[in-house]
């Protein structure tokens, strides 16, 4: 497998990506837009999902296309973010008609990232205004790892983050995907080795074993963290985008977006726990070619490009003062 040129989802063309973030408040925005409506679905297999204007996304459902999808960090807080988004779409005149009226549609989710030691002591809740952010900030190319959503993940016993890749197929459709990882379970072995490793292409997972030394010595770090997770309900979840330029109708993308899920379970053990609100939307550009279209294949690659983008999280996620998980290359 191959891939697009910036191993991002924004290697399908006319998607952009934009990242907000605090890192005060160990949390951030990650907003994925288009210059032009898109289709999408959506798939849970999570226990505790978190997220808004998703029914409208079933296939039976009339809205045909969305302007926006937002991942978030914040919790139930983190839905505020679509509301600052919407706002920042309707300024510029995107949106579903109704009559004289233009209403954007912007579907999102959320992570739950309240206990990691960020600063959440706000009068106002902060979410609408990182959402207008990242908006702004979406372009073709934008940064993984302690990012957007992802800034303040945890993936079990190290530091979480955003990530991303992308597939290039033989018929010539691209297939990527975005994730905010923030599972319940782990993404490394017992011996220190990354669960997403055997998947990468290249060095973009950076073949490499954690310091099994420094892991095992901050093994209190993890008790507390899980002491703490406990308490909290250990409420976390993978959130993510699956996106292809393949013309594809709302069953299909909610076909897509189930695929991906195979994507999670290979670089997350165990993933869809009752504690976790995994979520993936599915997208379809429709600007790829008509012909060639693999239902199947485009499945497999965005599972591929899920596992990937989840490993790339972990591996690009930056050390930050009061974090409370080392992170998995100790950078």
């Amino acid at each position: 497998m191959i891939p697009g040129p910036l191993n991002l989802i924004t290697d399908v063309a006319g998607l952009k990506v934009g990242n907000a973030q605090e890192q005060s408040l160990k949390s951030g925005v990650t907003v994925l837009t288009a210059d032009a409506p898109f289709t999408a679905s959506y798939h849970v297999m999570g226990g505790a999902p978190g997220s808004r204007e998703t029914d409208l996304l079933h296939p039976d459902k009339s809205v045909a296309q969305v302007d926006a999808l937002v991942l978030s960090g914040g919790s139930a807080f983190g839905l505020d973010a679509c509301s600052g988004v919407a706002d920042a779409l309707r300024e510029m005149g995107r949106g579903f008609a109704v009559g004289p009226v233009t209403v954007p549609i912007v579907p999102g989710a959320i992570l739950f990232d309240l206990i990691n030691g960020g600063a959440k002591g706000w009068t106002t809740n902060p979410y609408r205004m990182l959402g207008m952010r990242a908006l702004g900030a979406a372009a073709a190319r934008f940064d993984i790892g302690s990012q957007g959503a992802g800034t303040g993940a945890f993936a079990g016993s190290v530091k979480g983050g955003l990530g991303s890749a992308s597939i290039v197929l033989p018929s010539g459709h691209t297939v990527g995907a975005l994730v905010a990882a923030n599972p319940v379970g782990d993404v490394i072995t017992q011996n220190g080795h990354l669960l997403a490793a055997p998947f990468g292409i290249g060095d973009e997972l950076h073949q490499a074993s954690i310091d099994t030394d420094i892991y095992h010595h901050n093994a209190y770090v993890s008790q507390k963290m899980a002491a703490m997770m406990v308490a909290a309900e250990r409420a976390n979840t993978t959130i993510g985008i699956v996106a292809t330029d393949a013309p594809l109708d709302k069953a299909q993308c909610q076909r897509l977006a189930t695929a991906a899920h195979d994507g999670i379970t290979r670089a997350v053990m165990p993933a869809h726990t009752p504690l976790d609100g995994d979520l993936i939307f599915g997208v379809s550009t429709g600007s790829g070619p008509a012909e060639g279209v693999d239902l199947s294949a485009l499945g497999h690659a965005a599972a591929m490009c899920m596992t990937r983008a989840i490993g790339r999280a972990v591996v690009e996620a930056q050390a930050e003062p009061r974090d409370i998980l080392p992170c998995w290359t100790f950078k």
